[in-house]
């Protein structure tokens, strides 16, 4: 038998740990030396150590603990809530780690504000484009519903474009429309400017994107997950210049590498008008 130091040094545990445990009942030493009060435990009792360990990390209370492991979990079972409760903790790690980034871009822009001016801005006509396009609906318009959904459509637009003998022949480009009335969900249009026919991609959309006659045009350094600040320069300048805005921003990406998002260089243009 060992002591209880001995113990808590294989079930890789503390002494104190052990001695609570004791207290309620959830683990009692093999045997206590009635004169100087020690305790002892045996190997075979790191068995129901462990079990009780990884019901902890479950979340249980230690009275549900003892309940579980008095009734003799097996293997498989301990092995499915374990399995589970890494699941959630997965799931809620990407969670928390998808609020910290969005908390840190929004800092980012909140320390940004006023040093991006308004006379960055351009009005301009933008000429019509073909674009072969891939969709797919986002949940709403903020950055952390359209990210994972534009994201992955850009390598599959290529891929097929690749697979049909086509090459883009401009940058790549991203609009954005409301899939339903009055809802939040948004339809992402990842495209990319070709010099094709309608015909030339069968499993890809090939399609004139319409001139922007009056547009608010922004050039925007760094990565999309930081383009607030830019956003907001053409806010100020279309309520200072007493126009409106017509639709969802264009993204054009005029330099962008997936390895460097930081370091990509994006035209916003943003149709407007004036009543």
């Amino acid at each position: 038998m060992f002591t209880i130091g001995d113990f808590a040094r294989f079930g890789r545990v503390s002494v104190r740990m052990l001695r609570h445990y004791d207290s309620i009942g959830l683990l009692r030493p093999a045997s206590v030396d009635p004169h100087s009060g020690y305790r002892f435990y045996r190997a075979d009792q790191l068995r129901r150590l462990n079990r009780v360990i990884a019901l902890k990390e479950l979340g249980l209370t230690l009275e549900q603990v003892r309940a579980i492991v008095d009734d003799a979990v097996d293997v498989a079972e301990l092995r499915g809530m374990l399995r589970l409760r890494r699941s959630q903790l997965a799931e809620q790690l990407a969670a928390d780690t998808a609020r910290l980034a969005a908390v840190e871009a929004r800092l980012r822009m909140i320390e940004s504000e006023g040093r991006m001016t308004t006379q960055d801005v351009v009005l301009k006509e933008i000429a019509p484009v073909r674009v072969a396009e891939l969709t797919a609906v986002a949940a709403s318009y903020q950055g952390e519903d359209i990210g994972p959904v534009i994201q992955p459509l850009y390598p599959e637009l290529f891929r097929r474009l690749s697979a049909a003998g086509v090459n883009p022949s401009g940058p790549a480009v991203a609009w954005y429309e409301p899939a339903d009335a009055g809802g939040d969900a948004v339809v992402v249009h990842a495209g990319v400017l070709v010099d094709a026919e309608p015909a030339a991609a069968p499993d890809v959309t090939v399609r004139d994107l319409p001139a922007l006659h009056s547009a608010a045009t922004i050039i925007h350094h760094g990565a999309m997950a930081d383009v607030e600040p830019s956003m907001q320069a053409l806010a100020r300048w279309i309520e200072e210049n007493g126009y409106r805005t017509d639709g969802f921003a264009r993204e054009v990406y005029l330099d962008y590498c997936a390895d460097t998002p930081e370091k990509g260089v994006t035209e916003l243009q943003l149709a407007v008008y004036r009543d």
